[in-house]
């Protein structure tokens, strides 16, 4: 049986838990923040994690974990 490629994008924006779920981080938090409420900065820094309905594709995306 061969290896399965890891996608390597997947790879760089998921992070698994220690429960074997899988967070990442939000977009929008990088620039342009003077524009964006202190409340929404906020909440872009906490890491949230990968939704039921997508976690199928995300474990296809990272067959070794």
């Amino acid at each position: 049986m061969p290896k399965i490629k890891t996608c390597r994008a997947a790879a760089k924006r998921f992070e698994k838990t220690g429960s074997g779920k899988y967070k990442f981080r939000k977009s929008h938090a990088s620039h342009i923040l003077t524009k964006k409420t202190t409340k929404r900065k906020r909440s872009l820094r906490q890491p949230q994690i990968v939704a039921d309905s997508d976690m199928k594709s995300v474990r296809r995306m990272l067959p070794y974990g």
